[in-house]
């Protein structure tokens, strides 16, 4: 019974969670060398000496794992004194560091990295070199799947072949049982457009078309032989794919992250007239907080243009 229990309470916590909170638990026993269960003192303690090493988010993150391990095994929180949040609230005073964010990858730039795929793919086809080709057809439906979906790494790594129509002309729906901003696990439907250039659908058709996947994971890794593994990508791997990518293409590839993908088609959509709220509900956004971290800043000059022009726009998004 205790492990049927176990189960059910692993599963109703995201195994990233899981495994931040677990070696946040370590950090304070093993590396601070701190007492469980922990008194307010030692705690504020634990803050004062990490508060100019460790950012405020972090710290943050840390007193999370302490007040879940101190509630889950029936102790009063030591967390919530008024005297562990005064602290960190001055840590954030004395000690402010500005929040580290990739940079959002543009459209331009997104159509640089499909063009130096489809060309390298298509030399790949004339070579007979069918791994590179599977490589390459694999990571162009990665990126524009993940550009216009705003998907994050482990979204797009969880993506299931059975789990995706294709409406021809039209779009594709894709379905991934849980999110992050899914708090329930009762699923959410995704929708993307076709489109005439740029286009996921078609990138999509391709990618399973050439690699013959009917089901299981979309985005898997291939070894040099071309070899499709059975295995999802692990989302570890999807910067250091993306990198390889911009680097190929000629892009500065140490600026970007998997978060560009989803800050670039969140910096887009506003620059194309998108309200708070169209995005907000087209990406999954429970609260404006969260999307505004995501969209990057646009500062208009006088005489300065800025963004994609209207044309470009209009002719990228009308349907194939």
């Amino acid at each position: 019974m205790n492990h049927k229990i176990e189960r059910y309470l692993q599963a109703g916590t995201r195994a990233n969670t899981r495994r931040s909170y677990q070696q946040a638990i370590e950090h304070f026993e093993v590396s601070w060398g701190g007492f469980l269960p922990a008194t307010s003192d030692a705690i504020v303690r634990y803050l004062v000496d990490y508060a100019g090493t460790l950012a405020s988010s972090t710290l943050k993150l840390r007193l999370a794992a302490l007040a879940q391990w101190h509630v889950s095994q029936g102790f009063p929180d030591p967390t919530k004194t008024p005297l562990v949040r005064q602290v960190l609230k001055g840590i954030r005073t004395l000690h402010p560091k500005p929040e580290k964010q990739a940079e959002p990858l543009q459209l331009r730039e997104l159509e640089q990295c499909v063009t130096w795929l489809e060309q390298a793919g298509e030399k790949a086809r004339a070579d007979g070199d069918l791994p590179r080709l599977l490589r390459c057809w694999r990571d162009r439906a990665l990126l524009l799947i993940g550009f216009w979906r705003a998907f994050r790494s482990d979204e797009l790594c969880r993506l299931q072949v059975e789990h995706i129509q294709v409406r021809p002309g039209e779009g594709m729906q894709l379905f991934l049982p849980w999110t992050k901003g899914d708090r329930d696990n009762l699923g959410q439907t995704y929708q993307a457009p076709a489109l005439a250039r740029l286009c996921p659908v078609q990138a999509y058709c391709d990618w399973i078309s050439l690699a013959g996947i009917a089901r299981g994971p979309l985005f898997r890794s291939l070894d040099r032989w071309g070899h499709l593994s059975e295995q999802a990508l692990h989302p570890h791997s999807v910067i250091p794919l993306l990198r390889a990518v911009l680097q190929g293409a000629g892009l500065p590839a140490e600026l970007y992250s998997s978060h560009s993908l989803r800050r670039g088609f969140a910096t887009w959509a506003t620059r194309s007239g998108w309200d708070q709220k169209a995005l907000m509900g087209y990406v999954g956004w429970r609260d404006a907080k969260s999307a505004l971290r995501y969209v990057e800043a646009v500062v208009h000059f006088p005489g300065q243009q800025l963004g994609e022009s209207p044309t470009m726009t209009s002719t990228l998004l009308r349907s194939t």
